[in-house]
């Protein structure tokens, strides 16, 4: 049992209400106008409130303390002749005016979105660990037309892979062999999407085995990823992040580049194929749920239009992109605070008023941690921060609406900033002011709408 600290000297005058534990014969309770020692029934009444306190500090009646005593066993002869009341009721009025209230908070709940910094870094890290494949094998097949083929087929792959992915999300509530099966039909079907395209573009030459290559490795790499399987992903590209180790100190020669690479992708591939064989082994669900395929349309527009805006910006500061993509392990991390975060302003709040301040200041504060280390970044690889911050602001916020299931707003708004930088570097390289505007004025309106959408209370029960 706790109680307030006496912060004055004792001066021997207490007129208020207090609880005092000690031993068997000095146990009393004193109030006020009475004498600090009393004897019989009324010393029996103060030993059995000092026992029952911390039951009785909470009630809000006397009728609760009666159902207690009842609880308790208490006989109407045992009251009369023990504690000198002429019925129950009489005892617990008694008692209830003898303990203090003490009304203690509930113990604080667990947060139920605690994020996985260890698994939010790896995922940063493994979004942007297959681009070492670039610099290992680039003199084989390097050119314009190669490059404009990797883009294209990387944009495809990576719309695709959104749309994918949020489906598969979608189906694992019927279980673990639906989403896979969904994975298993519609990965390959993708890969061989984006290959076709970039083929297209390339046309017969040495970089069609890289266009191929990477529209495999996409797709494998998103299967992993979608049923969290991460570490066993990092470890299927441990030739490929050994090959960029030794680049810098020797050559390694054309059929070392290529044959790491190939032995990466072949890991990749075989570690999807092992994933999804022991979860096919699972019973399936009895009646499974299929979402209708427009659920999953506007995340893949989202991803296309972030993979246009990601490729302008990477034309100019290819560096500045890298840090931008690292970020995104803690992008994700900040998502899953945020949720945690607004779940504990549900219970430090009264009125919906105030829960929408509260909301405004833990999206401020999320954006402010996700790119104050993005500055520093950029000024290192040499690119402008305004426009790298403005992008960066205009993904973290799309993302944390479509976690909440908003999908089509931020689609659209991407979609929006994307035309627009794409129509002026159909002229020109855009620069980097029209990037800022562009993206700026979508960041502007995502943000907007988060706190106009996600500053409600009932989003959050």
């Amino acid at each position: 049992m706790s109680g307030p600290i006496r912060l004055e000297p004792h001066d021997g005058r207490d007129d208020t209400l207090m609880l005092r534990l000690a031993t068997e014969s000095t146990m009393t309770l004193r109030l006020p106008g009475r004498r600090a020692t009393r004897r019989g029934k009324d010393a029996a009444v103060d030993r059995l409130a000092a026992e029952l306190s911390e039951q009785i500090g909470p009630a809000v009646h006397a009728y609760e303390v009666a159902a207690l005593l009842e609880s308790e066993g208490l006989t109407a002869q045992q009251i009369a002749d023990e504690y000198g009341h002429g019925n129950l009721f009489s005892l617990a009025e008694d008692l209830y005016r003898r303990v203090p209230r003490s009304f203690p908070e509930p113990p604080p709940a667990a947060d139920p979105w605690a994020p996985d910094p260890v698994r939010c870094a790896l995922r940063g890290a493994l979004f942007a660990l297959p681009g070492l494949a670039y610099p290992l094998t680039a003199r084989l097949w390097q050119s314009e037309r190669a490059v404009l083929a990797l883009i294209v087929a990387g944009l495809i792959s990576w719309a695709w892979g959104q749309g994918l992915g949020h489906r598969a999300y979608l189906r694992m509530a019927s279980g673990r062999p639906e989403a896979a099966r969904t994975l298993l039909a519609g990965a390959p079907l993708g890969a061989l999407l984006a290959a076709v395209s970039g083929l297209a573009i390339v046309g017969p030459g040495p970089a069609d085995f890289f266009v191929v290559g990477q529209s495999c490795y996409l797709a494998a790499a998103g299967i992993l990823l979608v049923l969290a399987r991460e570490r066993l992903l990092l470890a299927a590209l441990s030739p490929l992040i050994l090959g960029a180790a030794v680049l810098p100190f020797r050559e390694p020669g054309a059929l070392l580049r290529v044959g790491l690479c190939s032995l990466a992708l072949v890991l990749v591939t075989g570690a999807v194929g092992h994933c999804l064989r022991e979860i096919l082994k699972e019973p399936a669900a009895a009646a499974p749920v299929t979402p209708p395929l427009v659920a999953s349309l506007p995340y893949g527009l989202f991803g296309l239009a972030a993979g246009v805006l990601v490729a302008f910006a990477g034309q100019r500061h290819p560096l500045a992109v890298i840090a931008l993509t690292l970020s995104m392990g803690p992008a994700e991390w900040l998502l899953y605070r945020y949720r945690g975060l607004s779940v504990a302003a549900l219970r430090a709040t009264a009125t919906p008023a105030s829960f929408r301040w509260r909301s405004a200041a833990i999206l401020m504060g999320c954006l402010l941690v996700y790119l104050l280390p993005l500055i520093p970044a950029a000024l290192l690889t040499g690119a402008e921060p305004a426009p790298l911050l403005a992008l960066a602001a205009l993904l973290w916020t799309a993302l944390l609406l479509q976690a909440f299931g908003i999908a089509w707003l931020p689609a659209a708004v991407t979609l929006a900033a994307a035309a627009g930088v794409a129509a002026l570097g159909l002229h020109a390289q855009p620069s980097p002011l029209a990037q800022y505007v562009c993206c700026t004025a979508a960041a502007l309106t995502l943000t907007g709408a988060t706190l106009h959408l996600l500053g409600r209370p009932t989003v959050h029960a």
